[in-house]
């Protein structure tokens, strides 16, 4: 018991403590029916981040965005463009693809554009790849939807093989996505079978 000029302060402490207990109780009660926000999965974040990174894109028809995550690190990042130095197709004005009609998933080298796989292994060293993870998302530019049944093309998944990296995670909507082992790419090897597009 503390006395200061014969003044109980025990008792005046004892109610400080019991009120301000009472009214966190209150506050946390209160807190309770504030419907809390849920965390997002991790997955979903990263797919997330790599949406993000696809607003950075200059193709006309189809932007992309990618990043690269080891150990809950991003790595590098990359979307679609043209290389460094060169007009984007933004700046041109047109597509030289869709001028010649060219059907989605052929002839990529009549486009002008990095794909953003392309700039995100470009973008980091090797070491840092393997084992690594590599997050996708795409967007159509005029209608501003997910890219229906979105997947690397056969040069990029030729680069994603080399890098190391071991999974792909492709966006299908908002929530959902497909997660791709880079395995099945190596023992199911499109470059034999004659298809093309993904």
């Amino acid at each position: 018991m503390f006395l200061y000029k014969n003044h109980d302060f025990s008792f005046i402490i004892y109610k400080v403590m019991f009120f301000t207990n009472y009214s966190l109780l209150l506050i946390n009660y209160d807190l309770g029916a504030i419907k809390t926000m849920e965390r997002r999965d991790k997955k979903n974040y990263y797919l997330d981040i790599a949406e993000t990174v696809l607003e950075r894109g200059t193709c006309l028809r189809r932007n992309y965005g990618s990043i690269i995550v080891k150990n809950d690190e991003i790595i590098s990042t990359g979307y679609s463009g043209a290389p460094r130095g060169r007009k984007n197709c933004t700046d041109l004005g047109f597509c030289r693809r869709e001028k010649l009609n060219i059907p989605r998933g052929t002839h990529y080298e009549m486009c002008r554009s990095v794909h953003s796989e392309a700039n995100s292994i470009i973008s980091a060293s090797r070491r840092d790849m393997i084992g690594s993870t590599l997050y996708l998302v795409g967007r159509d530019v005029k209608t501003g939807e997910y890219v229906e049944n979105a997947n690397s093309c056969s040069m990029c998944k030729r680069l994603i093989i080399n890098s190391g990296i071991k999974w792909v995670i492709i966006r299908d909507t908002k929530d959902n996505y497909r997660e791709i082992g880079v395995e099945e790419w190596i023992k199911n090897d499109d470059s034999l079978s004659g298809e093309v597009g993904y």
